[in-house]
């Protein structure tokens, strides 16, 4: 089993567990649900936009801990300061050390931000929970769906007024897009073994429709490679780790971002 497969079948478990503590009903309750969403699409095609999507995690599986101390609102406010276009906020926790109450508190910091839950997305329930607790836009892994969850999860994702960026690490994944998504993004780590080549994106930006908005996702540690993924269509590039290691990482951004103009 690789890391990819092992993360589902915790997160299987824990989705379970949460219709019982947490029903459908009480989530379509919280005040977020009702509220109109950000527009991470619109961000990244404004004029001007910086295109940097920064995402807080405090761990991953190829890294372990991250940053131990670091707190969502200041960091979250941070990117925002440094001019960002998005945040995405991790809410796995076994894996990323993160949690649902992450994305709460970063949406509340942020009210203006398009913010992106990163979590590994295999049921409906799922998609109730990012709205309920304030996000924008969810992530789907093609490659932890078949076509037909993709579709559905998309579809239940508009009705409720979220965006949707698909993730992708391969042409056969780009086969399980339908139009209704918004984004789509390359990740340039293979989910199973955690290696990290950002040729991946060039390799697929040529093959991902003009309809979609291109996201390059993971290993982007330089302004000089976000300069280069433009030239082959790319708006959006999200990056976590390369500012979540450093002691202040919306200063990390700020910096990186004013490399860009």
């Amino acid at each position: 089993m690789n890391i990819l497969d092992k993360i589902n079948e915790t997160k299987r478990q824990e989705v379970i567990k949460s219709k019982q503590l947490f029903p459908v009903d009480n989530l379509k309750a919280s005040p977020y649900f009702k509220r109109k969403c950000n527009s991470l699409k619109a961000a990244l095609l404004a004029e001007g936009a910086s295109g940097v999507i920064a995402e807080f995690k405090t761990k991953s599986p190829s890294k372990d801990v991250i940053n131990a101390e670091a707190e969502v609102a200041e960091v979250t406010s941070g990117y925002v300061a440094a001019g960002v276009s998005g945040l995405s906020v991790l809410t796995d926790e076994e894996y990323f050390g993160g949690s649902l109450e992450d994305l709460a508190k970063a949406r509340f910091a942020n009210p203006a931000t398009p913010i992106l839950r990163k979590d590994f997305m295999l049921d409906p329930y799922q998609v109730y929970e990012a709205k309920a607790h304030g996000a924008d836009v969810i992530l789907l892994i093609a490659e932890s769906l078949s076509k037909e969850l993709l579709l559905e999860l998309t579809q239940l994702a508009k009705e409720i007024g979220l965006e949707v960026l698909v993730e992708v690490h391969s042409a056969e994944e780009l086969e399980k897009l339908n139009p209704q998504v918004d984004l789509v993004g390359v990740n340039n780590r293979n989910l199973k073994t955690f290696e990290v080549d950002v040729q991946t994106s060039v390799e697929l930006s040529t093959l991902i429709p003009a309809s979609f908005v291109k996201i390059s996702e993971s290993g982007i540690s330089s302004p000089e490679s976000i300069g280069m993924l433009r030239t082959v269509g790319f708006k959006g590039f999200l990056i976590g780790e390369n500012f979540m290691k450093t002691e202040d990482p919306g200063k990390a951004c700020g910096e990186f971002i004013k490399q860009l103009k």
